[in-house]
């Protein structure tokens, strides 16, 4: 009975944490392929725009890069929770995406982040 009773316990922490870790992993994995689109966006579609007059380079580049701003939006506030954020931190992951190289230099603070929750769990 003891046993079976611990065993349930720690599979609801081995649940807790895998949610938890898959969550922020979402947001980092999102947050680096949101980064790279706008770097994309940025280094090669807009010259190709401008300098080359290709204009259809920024609109295909500028809808992906969109679609994957709004996914980064919501890997975000999924990550609250998890991530145990208060509002300073939400705007400052969502501010992140709007800086070139911003959600780079994000994942550092989310991978040691992540890392203290799941030894803390």
């Amino acid at each position: 009975m003891v046993m079976r009773r611990m065993t349930n316990i720690l599979l609801i922490i081995f649940k807790r944490v895998k949610e938890m870790r898959s969550r922020i992993s979402t947001l980092r994995l999102i947050g680096f392929i949101e980064g790279v689109s706008f770097l994309v966006l940025l280094l090669i579609a807009m010259p190709l725009k401008y300098y080359l007059d290709l204009p259809l380079a920024v609109k295909i580049t500028g809808w992906i890069h969109g679609v994957l701003f709004m996914l980064y939006i919501l890997a975000v506030l999924m990550a609250i929770k998890p991530m145990k954020w208060n509002l300073l931190w939400v705007l400052i992951a969502l501010g992140a995406s709007l800086i070139p190289l911003g959600t780079f230099v994000l994942d550092r603070s989310l991978k040691r982040r992540e890392s203290e929750l799941v030894m803390a769990s």
